[in-house]
């Protein structure tokens, strides 16, 4: 991890050229991250993690109408300033793209750096597990409810804030661990992280956002499912929860108690699965939120 925080770390990329980060403002614990001095005419500015599983955050060039990530619309702010993410399994390189008030196109091209996922070979051969009419019923309309709610686009400006851990304890999952089966089969990525602090912990807003789904009833396999937007299509899933303390359309402030841990749903033991999506890429919460202290 060492190693993928010191590609990222220290370069901020300025049209063509580099600025170094220690020339950018420093990012509160609690307040705005850092974001970068405005670009001049014709140039993207970012600063982040541009790696798999990780996000950036800068501002458009001057004059910009609207911009994209590859083919992913960015929403900007009034200053312009932006949130993008990358996939688990993202590609070596993403493209900058804005269109200003002029006509013309500026584009800036992003390295993201590869990671070495905890890969489990496994000389057994991959069951395929049965899903009977019975379970699907339950599972689509949940399933249309995560998707919903994850199309809820809301003016919370909690993208901008130094992201905190919801709760602290053990880790017990990290994201984007994955086991390949006999014959190369893989299974699913583990998409985000687990946190073990035990039964009960309260589980508090990592960032300013707008709760945009609350499971009252535990859904089949996250079960009490919390999902919070944080405006600019960054979005926290918090699975398992005992308990909730927030209910759809509440507006929640970073570090404000939303639910306590627990082990609804799929779980084995009491614990805290918390996910990070934009736009459909999965984010690795540790790239986020930093090293828990």
């Amino acid at each position: 991890m060492r190693r993928l925080r010191a590609a990222a770390l220290g370069l901020l990329a300025l049209g063509g050229c580099v600025v170094p980060a220690a020339e950018t403002p420093s990012a509160s614990p609690i307040g705005d991250a850092a974001i970068a001095p405005r670009p001049p005419e014709g140039a993207f500015i970012y600063s982040g993690e541009p790696t798999q599983g990780g996000w950036i955050r800068g501002e458009a060039p001057a004059g910009t109408t609207s911009a994209r990530l590859d083919e992913e619309p960015l929403a900007l702010d009034a200053a312009g300033r932006f949130f993008a993410a990358f996939d688990r399994d993202a590609g070596p390189s993403a493209t900058l793209v804005a269109r200003l008030a002029d006509g013309r196109v500026v584009e800036t091209a992003v390295t993201i750096a590869p990671r070495a996922w905890d890969i489990e070979r496994v000389d057994v051969a991959r069951t395929q597990g049965k899903t009977d009419e019975e379970f699907l019923a339950i599972r689509k309309p949940e399933l249309a409810r995560i998707a919903a709610a994850r199309a809820v686009r809301s003016p919370s400006d909690g993208w901008r804030q130094a992201f905190i851990w919801p709760a602290r304890g053990r880790i017990s999952g990290r994201f984007g661990s994955q086991r390949i089966y006999m014959g190369g089969e893989a299974g699913g990525y583990h998409s985000g992280i687990d946190i073990a602090p035990g039964a009960g912990t309260p589980i508090v807003a990592p960032a300013h956002g707008v709760v945009v789904l609350a499971a009252e009833q535990p859904f089949s396999l996250e079960g009490h499912l919390l999902i919070v937007d944080h405006g600019a299509g960054l979005n926290s899933a918090f699975l398992h929860c005992d308990t909730l303390a927030v209910k759809v359309g509440d507006k929640v402030h970073q570090g404000q108690k939303i639910a306590t841990v627990g082990m609804t749903g799929r779980a084995t033991g009491p614990h805290l699965h918390w996910s990070l999506m934009w736009r459909g890429a999965r984010l690795d919460p540790l790239l986020l939120a930093g090293p828990m202290r």
